[in-house]
């Protein structure tokens, strides 16, 4: 969603917002002692990398956003 560009204004604040709710749909947002796996800082850092890369690079952003999910 960020890099395809589907909206006029705002694609990396709506992609956010899709992550965190597909975070929250399966129930991955918190980790077993209640704490949010990714914080707002982490969630903006992790919107630019994406909006920065290149489109060669989509499988390895895919990579590093499921491992930093996974690992938190």
């Amino acid at each position: 969603m960020i890099t395809d560009k589907p909206f006029v204004d705002g694609n990396k604040r709506i992609a956010s917002l899709v992550f965190i709710l597909f975070l929250i749909e399966n129930h991955l947002l918190y980790n077993r002692k209640g704490e949010r796996r990714i914080n707002d800082s982490a969630l903006a850092a992790l919107a630019l990398l994406v909006a920065e890369s290149k489109p060669s690079q989509k499988d390895i952003m895919i990579k590093l956003i499921v491992n930093f999910v996974n690992k938190r």
